[in-house]
């Protein structure tokens, strides 16, 4: 048992089953989750309560050990990874869908609750929180709070940062920051919410949320239609986003190389869509019925189909299906069993730009290396595209800079950004100070050596002093 832990065993043993404390033993035998040093503290505090997270984030800071705050453990960018010395400070156990209010459509939850335990609880009042991604099962809203993430349906209702009503947080000087707000509409001066949503840990500790809720409906149609670009599948987005009687609830593009491994991988007989489209949309639509949505799907791609040059297509003719459909855009890790180690990545830009960009990626890739090559796939409706590359030698360390450089050139120019919904932690460092904005970089590190001097919250990660 580390030394950590016999000291916080020894100075809060008052606070009983509302505090866990869990040593190395214990956790070698848990999955270290997305980045194999995510465990690596050997030491683990567990509050169950606001008020033992306070004491805990106290206690270290009397103490001079450094906090690393961690929900699920699915960030992609290594920035819940622990070292010796350091303490994790887990959301596991604040876990309490406190309330959902149907009428003021908000919940009130804490830090720990998974996404898809609230998206749960959510649907039986018809209700749902407006924001979903693929780890849902395992991402928890505070580690979601933390890194500002994004996801489906970004494009309707925004980033986590507008979902958030309120929150709760331990700061780094130990004090309960409360402020679980249930209204929208708030000015009272600045918002200081707004610097723990996407600080990934740096500024403190999210304990509880207020988030606001949106309208469920679950009759909905899915269908792959294979398009030529960027270009075509936003002309079909924007043709249904257009009736009144249909809500658009997804439009997930994927390049050819990727929408063809993805489905091979799993056995779909789907080879005749990959090979006659550069790339297919994933559509999925709800409307008054089932019936509904399919009819106005199907005629809306009839009625586009020669305007926008589409090439073949498919509408889901079982709610199976359409989950068969999903698990191809969303299962991804296809990619490291094919291509271990690839560099993967995570950008936006303006919808109008994907087309543009996507092609000078590919040119910039084979500039680096004739045998490089991407899977592209993501969010087109908000311009966010996932990128991983692969090529005999792409994970070579020697490969990082010119990658990244292949990945990341031009993005700030055409107003986007070198992380669109991943965060920064460990792995975009280099992309955060080459390409991160200058001031916006200094302003970050003036804030975090106001919040916390001693620097105890996640060091050795963004803002990278």
């Amino acid at each position: 048992m580390s030394e950590i832990i016999r000291s916080l065993q020894r100075d809060l043993n008052d606070f009983g089953e509302d505090l866990h404390l869990i040593g190395a033993e214990a956790l070698a035998g848990r999955h270290p989750g997305e980045h194999p040093d995510n465990l690596g503290a050997g030491a683990m505090a567990a509050p169950a309560t606001p008020e033992a997270a306070v004491a805990v984030v106290r206690w270290c800071i009397d103490n001079g050990v450094p906090m690393v705050p961690q929900g699920g453990r699915t960030g992609l960018v290594g920035g819940g990874t622990s070292r010796p010395g350091e303490l994790i400070l887990s959301t596991a156990r604040l876990a309490r869908i406190e309330a959902i209010d149907p009428l003021a459509r908000t919940a009130t939850v804490g830090a720990g609750v998974t996404l898809q335990a609230l998206q749960e609880a959510a649907a039986e009042f018809g209700l749902t929180p407006g924001i979903d991604l693929a780890a849902r099962g395992s991402a928890t809203i505070g580690g979601m709070i933390a890194t500002n993430a994004g996801g489906i349906l970004a494009f309707r209702n925004g980033v986590m940062r507008h979902q958030v009503l309120g929150i709760e947080a331990v700061l780094p000087d130990g004090s309960l920051f409360s402020d679980l707000t249930r209204v929208l509409k708030v000015s009272a001066g600045p918002d200081i919410k707004q610097l723990l949503i996407g600080s990934e840990g740096a500024y403190g500790f999210v304990t509880r949320a207020v988030l606001k809720l949106e309208t469920f409906n679950p009759l909905r149609a899915t269908a792959l239609v294979g398009v030529p670009d960027a270009t075509a599948a936003l002309a079909l987005i924007a043709h249904f986003r257009a009736q009144p009687a249909l809500q658009l609830e997804g439009a997930e593009l994927m390049w050819r190389d990727y929408f063809r491994d993805s489905a091979g991988e799993r056995g779909f007989d789907l080879d005749w869509l990959a090979r006659e489209t550069p790339a297919v949309l994933l559509l999925e639509v709800s409307a008054a019925s089932e019936a509904e949505a399919r009819a106005a799907l199907e005629d809306g791609l009839a009625a586009l189909w020669e305007e926008h040059g589409l090439t073949s297509g498919i509408v889901a003719a079982s709610l199976d299906q359409a989950r068969r459909f999903w698990a191809i855009r969303e299962e991804s890790d296809f990619i490291y069993r094919l291509h271990p180690a690839a560099p993967s990545f995570d950008v936006s830009v303006p919808p109008g730009a994907l087309d543009a960009y996507v092609a000078g990626l590919e040119a910039r890739l084979r500039a680096v290396d004739a045998g490089f090559a991407a899977y592209v796939y993501g969010h087109v409706a908000d311009g966010n595209l996932h990128i991983s590359v692969f090529g005999e030698g792409a994970a070579a360390p020697a490969m990082k800079g010119p990658i990244e450089d292949a990945v990341y050139a031009g993005v700030s120019d055409l107003g986007g950004s070198f992380s669109a919904e991943h965060g920064v932690g460990l792995e975009k460092q280099r992309a955060f100070l080459a390409y991160g904005n200058p001031v916006r970089r200094a302003a970050a590190v003036a804030i975090k050596a106001a919040l916390d001097p001693k620097n105890l919250f996640n060091p050795g990660k963004v803002p990278f002093a």
